[in-house]
């Protein structure tokens, strides 16, 4: 009886290790160095393989994930100039990508595309992130970029349900004040990541966070079992994107929203009613009339 009890104690205590260490993220990552000519390929391929696990292995939350919830993401690293034996520049897009609910179709929630991917790596050297330091630029963009993904994915999930990690990225940001390296500052472009965290967090533009709930949780996730209520309820999820642009137009947030989501919305509202696509329509023109070609579908279709 004794051995049966220490048998189910160390099955308990293995299963409780294995839990406790299941990570957050489900993380592709490529690099490509092919335009950097004369380049060593090989060392490109280690770094693919370091990124791919100091994404997947690091525990970034105190939450506890199954393996079947990880958070699905990809990161797409393209260099394009070797600066020296060991610094680079070149782009870094990534995507966050989340299920919905009872159907087998994944909603695109971020893509992003940086341009000032600029850093140091030396192949065989371990990579290590200090959150108090902004001393290794490669692993400040990767774990603020974790953190972005962990925020987007739990707003969609909860109100302001990722505000935690959006405030980790924001000192990802703050450290990196005085980086050398484009990307962090405020006077350096109107899109980059300190504009992003700062969109985000900013109580004028709540608005937007309000959206990212409504239109994934109380949208996309009742559609399988009603499809008019959930279609509405994106509507409204809409009305509060155009709440935001009103207040200030052209922000990052508002851009990369339109990014994710421009197609989707074209191919969700052709089976709408004409009420609702005239409605929407309304939105969308004023709020992203850059794709005004790719909305026009909704008003060409028959609808239902």
């Amino acid at each position: 009886m004794n051995g049966m009890r220490y048998l189910l104690f160390i099955v308990c205590f293995l299963a409780s290790v294995f839990t406790i260490k299941a990570q957050e993220l489900r993380c592709s990552v490529s690099v490509s160095g092919q335009q950097i000519k004369g380049a060593n390929q090989n060392m490109f391929q280690t770094m693919q393989r370091d990124l791919y696990e100091f994404m997947n292995n690091k525990k970034w939350t105190n939450h506890l994930y199954d393996t079947d919830e990880r958070i699905k993401c990809n990161i797409y690293i393209r260099l394009t100039e070797q600066v020296s034996s060991d610094e680079f520049k070149g782009t870094i897009n990534v995507q966050l990508k989340r299920p919905v609910f009872n159907a087998s179709y994944e909603t695109t929630v971020l893509n992003i595309k940086d341009e000032d991917f600029h850093i140091r790596y030396v192949e065989f050297q371990q990579l290590e992130f200090d959150e108090k330091s902004n001393k290794d630029n490669l692993t400040n963009i990767m774990a603020y970029y974790a953190y972005v993904i962990l925020g987007f994915d739990y707003d969609t999930f909860s109100p302001l349900g990722g505000t935690e990690y959006f405030e980790k990225a924001r000192q990802i940001v703050n450290n990196s004040q005085s980086a050398r390296e484009r990307g962090w500052k405020p006077f350096e472009k109107e899109k980059n990541r300190y504009w992003l965290v700062e969109n985000i967090l900013n109580k004028s533009y709540s608005s937007f966070r309000d959206a990212i709930y409504r239109y994934h949780r109380k949208g996309l996730d009742i559609m399988s079992e009603k499809q008019d209520e959930g279609r509405s309820e994106i509507v409204e999820a809409l009305r509060s994107v155009q709440k935001v642009y009103r207040v200030r137009s052209y922000l990052y947030i508002t851009r990369l929203f339109f990014d994710a989501k421009v197609d989707e919305i074209a191919n969700l509202f052709t089976k709408s009613f004409p009420d609702e696509k005239n409605r929407v329509m309304a939105i969308l023109n004023e709020v992203d009339p850059s794709n005004g070609s790719k909305y026009d579908k909704i008003l060409k279709s028959s609808g239902l």
